[in-house]
């Protein structure tokens, strides 16, 4: 058992080792600092602990420091917001590292000089704003979704940099937030010959838009009030409604039966009840012969809606999409007379035969017996292709 244990205890620590080194290899050297720190918390003397410390902040340093002065040389005012995040992480990462100097390396002792990264940072925080701002303003000016949304980004994350700085930083995003966003409007076009009521057209559109709604898209199933341009329109077009007559067929049939009706005796030669070898009287069971004619009805009605659905694009204008839609509906009842010895029936039988036939729908009747399939049709090609709409 203890053998097991210690081989589990050396598989993780060489696990541990592994982990470590492939992060080193791939530049991860502030996690590598925080495993570190946390082992030298707990140890203070684990010198190879303190050496890989030692070895990542050194590089880790270097290479942050390196991409700065790079960065300043550049002059490129994009490069604030990264060197913002540059200074940032040098100032926690000697923070972090503070709490467990001096270390002790062997004989050596190891105990950093503190710089002072506050002036950087907040020299490059200002000059990443003024950059966010300028930039998201320029963005604005060439009046398309795309760069009003880049814009609204832009000059948010100006505005988080130095606040109320920019007094107009809240009128601008919300503009940007206004041009930016793609209006659909969803509508339904009939083109059948009939009329069909404003209801159920209501009804089709009426399903649960939880996911519909993004960001940057908003869709709308009815007219919104004032000037609203639309991006984008859904069409749902109704091209076609078949509605069949009523339709009646009867079916005639006789349904016979055998059933036991009670028993007689046997009897022997001399006209006595015989009995068998217990002395018990002997029976034999007798049968009765039933029939029942039945008329069944069957009554049926179908409704048949076709048309399709198409996506288009408004500013230009573009069609992107389109999928056929087609919903049925069927009303069928089943009624029956019988006539005769009624126990001939099966139970379903005799439920039939307590049925009356009832009144066929009317024409907008089978119509409203399609939304629901023509509704869930719409909502799967909408949500579907809703990736259609930017």
């Amino acid at each position: 058992m203890n053998s097991r244990i210690a081989l589990f205890f050396f598989l993780l620590m060489l696990a541990s080792c592994v982990s470590t080194k492939k992060l080193l290899i791939e530049g991860d050297y502030d996690q590598v600092i925080d495993r570190c720190i946390k082992k030298l918390v707990k140890n203070p003397n684990s010198t190879d602990d303190a050496e890989m410390l030692d070895k990542c902040y050194n590089l880790a340093n270097d290479r942050d420091n390196s991409r700065t002065k790079f960065l300043r040389q550049d002059g490129n005012p994009a490069g604030w917001d990264e060197m913002f995040t540059l200074y940032s992480a040098l100032k926690s990462r000697q923070e972090r590292v503070h709490k467990i100097l001096p270390m002790h390396i062997g004989s050596k002792t190891v105990d950093y000089p503190q710089a002072d990264y506050d002036s950087q940072i907040i020299e490059a925080k200002s000059k990443a704003a003024d950059y966010f701002y300028t930039n998201g303003k320029r963005l604005m000016s060439q009046n398309s979704r795309d760069a009003y949304r880049d814009a609204f980004y832009q000059i948010s994350k100006s505005r988080s940099y130095n606040g109320g700085s920019y007094r107009d930083a809240d009128n601008l995003i919300q503009q940007c937030r206004i041009k930016g966003i793609s209006r659909v409007i969803v509508k339904v076009d009939n083109r059948t010959m009939l009329n069909l009521p404003d209801n159920w057209v209501r009804e089709v559109l009426t399903f649960n838009t939880d996911g519909l709604n993004s960001e940057w898209v908003e869709y709308n199933f009815a007219p919104t009030t004032g000037n609203v341009q639309y991006d984008f329109v859904i069409h749902v077009i109704l091209q076609e409604i078949n509605i069949s007559p009523d339709k009646q067929t009867e079916r005639d049939y006789m349904v016979k039966k055998t059933v036991q009706d009670g028993f007689s005796y046997v009897m022997d030669a001399n006209g006595n009840v015989r009995r068998d070898s217990a002395g018990n009287d002997m029976k034999v069971p007798k049968y009765r012969n039933l029939a029942c004619s039945v008329s069944e009805f069957l009554q049926q009605k179908r409704a048949n809606l076709n048309g399709n659905i198409q996506f288009e694009a408004l500013n230009p204008e573009a069609m992107l999409y389109q999928e056929p839609i087609s919903a049925e509906a069927l009303f069928e009842w089943k009624a029956a007379k019988a006539i005769g010895d009624l126990g001939a029936l099966s139970p379903d039988q005799q439920r039939l035969t307590q049925v009356q036939p009832v009144p066929f729908p009317n024409d907008y009747d089978m119509i409203g017996r399609t939304t629901e399939n023509i509704r869930k049709s719409v909502h799967d090609i909408i949500f579907r292709n809703k990736g259609l709409i930017k």
